[in-house]
């Protein structure tokens, strides 16, 4: 899935992303979709992308954040992603609701 914008130091991260999630019992297809989108954020945030969301570019980076939000846990995902879900899924009055009600609203 690397794509050819993506430079060397990008290619050894996805391979080095993709490698890690293989040995953790994720599928090749889970494993290459994580590590795209891992690099993709990466890039967005260091400006090496033609465009880049909100929540891409002042989210705290994938490194250091290290799972604090894997779906699981009281905290889970931003208000921002769940905002940004709700969007794709065309959930009518998402820009009143809350955190919570976002959450419940896509299903998580």
């Amino acid at each position: 899935m690397p794509q050819e914008a993506w430079t060397d130091k990008r290619e050894r991260q996805y391979e080095h992303i993709k490698k890690g999630l293989q040995k953790s019992d994720r599928t090749e297809d889970t494993a290459k979709e994580i590590a795209s989108r891992t690099v993709n954020k990466e890039r967005a945030q260091h400006g090496e992308s033609r465009t880049a969301s909100r929540s891409s570019v002042k989210d705290v980076s994938s490194g250091y954040r290290g799972g604090k939000r894997s779906h699981s846990g009281s905290k889970g995902r931003t208000r921002d992603q769940l905002y940004n879900e709700a969007k794709q899924r065309g959930i009518e009055g998402r820009s009143k609701m809350n955190k919570e009600q976002l959450a419940k609203a896509v299903g998580r």
